[in-house]
């Protein structure tokens, strides 16, 4: 139940920052990836200070000998680039360039009803969905491959 409710809160609390910060609406972001344009810098400082936050905490984090709510540490092992992560990240910045958002601005931005969050949830939604139809094949394929 402990886990449950941080996870909630943790949630809240990116939540409300993505829309303090201005990440939920599209326009900011547009403009800030119209560089010849109409360019706001200022979702930069708030990437840039999301990367700091995120730095001292793991610093701080990783010098336990364990999560306080779980017996280890779950990191990502892999440190590789293949055909599925740039393809994922380009697909992922395309939308995020065309549409001006991301997946949990997303989220945070759909209460507020407008066409183009109407438009561009669903469109994710089923990219996801595809997304995953997609890798279960190649990963069902590529087992009956090897016996």
């Amino acid at each position: 139940m402990a886990k449950s409710i941080i996870a909630l809160i943790a949630g809240l609390i990116f939540g409300v920052g993505l829309v303090v910060s201005g990440m939920s609406n599209p326009a900011k972001v547009l403009n800030f990836l119209d560089l010849f344009g109409t360019w706001d810098p200022s979702l930069a400082f708030v990437m840039g200070g999301a990367v700091v936050v995120t730095f001292i905490g793991y610093r701080l984090v990783l010098k336990r000998p364990s999560p306080l709510l779980h017996h280890t540490f779950h990191m990502p092992t892999r440190n590789d680039m293949d055909a599925k992560l740039v393809t994922g990240a380009a697909i992922f910045g395309l939308g995020w360039g065309l549409g001006g958002f991301c997946p949990g601005p997303a989220f945070t931005a759909l209460p507020l009803g407008s066409a183009g969050i109407l438009a561009f949830f669903p469109a994710m939604l089923i990219g996801m969905g595809l997304a995953r139809f997609v890798s279960s094949r190649g990963s069902t394929i590529t087992q009956a491959q090897t016996t």
